[in-house]
């Protein structure tokens, strides 16, 4: 690791985080920061990433839009998985489920690629055609979701929405899945009143150390989601925006969960 990475993510690990000594995730997760790592194929390319000696699958290089989005290359990434006992992909382990996010500094250092070996070519066709994603930041029809309530059928009762985010992230092409639903609720039933309320997480990683989220992130998230409503038309409700300072603690099983912005739509 270079120096300058070396300053950020200790800073990141101590200011504003607690070293958890002898604290671990329990067996089978795994937390952990690596440099991603890409494998060609003759289909499409796999990410994995090395840790403790050990390759670990992380995903394909699939649409921007997707659930689980593809590292960068140049940059750390921050895996939270759990080891999964499915036949390794691309030579790794595979993680299921697992979440990654991309730390935002740059590191020379992260650009291994490996060639396609006829071992690891994958038995199936990519997930997408060839083409830019038709993915839109926030709003659009980039990833098909289950349709809600419409306004003839819509039964008005107070219901809660969770968006969730990669680590310090905030919206990314993959949530109109979280975004749109709530959206067409909100619309379905008139809402009086939407209640946003930001969270910041922690992550306790596998080597006993706690990696804590910025400070200010939950309020950016909570006022990033009102701005967006407010944008798409949503004018009519009354808006409450409030965000947490404190991370929730981490214990290294799901501590993603605490990195959300919950929306109670209220009739």
């Amino acid at each position: 690791m270079n120096r300058a990475l070396g300053g950020v993510l200790s800073a990141t690990l101590v200011c504003g985080a607690s070293l958890a000594g002898a604290a671990e995730p329990p067996p089978g997760h795994l937390n952990f920061v690596a440099c991603p790592v890409v494998r060609d194929t003759t289909t499409v390319p796999c990410w994995l990433a090395e840790y403790a000696g050990e390759t670990y699958f992380l995903t394909l290089q699939t649409d921007v839009s997707a659930p689980v989005t593809p590292p960068w290359l140049g940059h750390r990434v921050l895996v939270e998985g759990v080891r999964s006992d499915e036949p390794r992909i691309c030579g790794g382990v595979v993680l299921k489920p697992v979440k990654l996010s991309v730390m935002p500094e740059l590191d020379s250092s992260c650009s291994k690629v490996l060639p396609a070996e006829e071992r690891y070519n994958l038995g199936f066709a990519p997930p997408r055609p060839p083409g830019p994603s038709t993915g839109r930041l926030a709003f659009g029809n980039a990833i098909a979701v289950a349709p809600t309530a419409t306004p003839k059928d819509a039964k008005r009762e107070r219901r809660e929405f969770v968006v969730t985010y990669a680590f310090d992230g905030l919206v990314a092409f993959r949530h109109p899945a979280e975004l749109m639903p709530l959206l067409e609720y909100a619309q379905a039933i008139r809402a009086q009143r939407l209640e946003i309320h930001g969270q910041r997480g922690a992550v306790l990683l596998s080597g006993g150390q706690t990696m804590v989220e910025r400070q200010d992130i939950g309020q950016r998230r909570a006022e990033q989601v009102a701005e967006l409503l407010r944008n798409v038309g949503l004018t009519e409700p009354e808006f409450e925006v409030r965000w947490e300072r404190d991370a929730a603690p981490a214990d290294g099983v799901d501590d993603h969960e605490a990195r959300r912005v919950v929306v109670t739509v209220i009739p």
